[in-house]
């Protein structure tokens, strides 16, 4: 089940990335723009560079790649040793949850604005406290493995 819900999580990434995670307009009376994480990383691109670099790693790279990641753990392609890393990146990903969620503060906080979240913030989160939760029982499931004295459950990385 989990690699399935892993597998899942590579196609609803790219889904999350395109969808609305919010409606922002400076007054209401003139309608609200979607946001997503594609509209703001083309935007970030235009005026700072290295904000769209971070953003760009923290939001795509670092979530797809923990979860392609742990679907090769799964598929014993990958060695179960690469788990703490790929944690890492998930703890990584979560932090760009935070800066969105901020950034939702501090508008609604000056007040000059309107803004709305969107079900894509969900999705987008969903996806990343999935992922994070995936990561964190394989890697609980390595350690009864250990506990066990169970070594067949992570066998080596084999290379062709």
């Amino acid at each position: 089940m989990a690699r399935i819900l892993n597998l899942l999580l590579l196609v609803l990434f790219p889904v999350a990335w395109f969808a609305p995670l919010l409606r922002a307009g400076l007054l209401p009376l003139f309608g609200l723009s979607e946001i997503s994480v594609i509209s703001g990383l083309q935007s970030l691109w235009g005026s700072d560079v290295f904000l769209a670099l971070l953003v760009t790693f923290f939001a795509l790279f670092a979530p797809y790649v923990k979860t392609l990641g742990l679907a090769l753990v799964q598929f014993h392609l990958l060695d179960r040793r690469a788990l703490p890393v790929l944690t890492v990146l998930g703890k990584l990903a979560m932090a760009d949850i935070f800066l969105i969620a901020l950034y939702i503060v501090l508008a609604k906080g000056i007040g000059l604005g309107t803004v709305e979240v969107a079900w894509g913030l969900y999705l987008f989160t969903g996806c990343i406290l999935a992922s994070l939760g995936l990561s964190l029982a394989e890697k609980r499931q390595r350690l009864s493995g250990k506990k066990n004295g169970d070594d067949a459950a992570s066998p080596p990385l084999s290379v062709s």
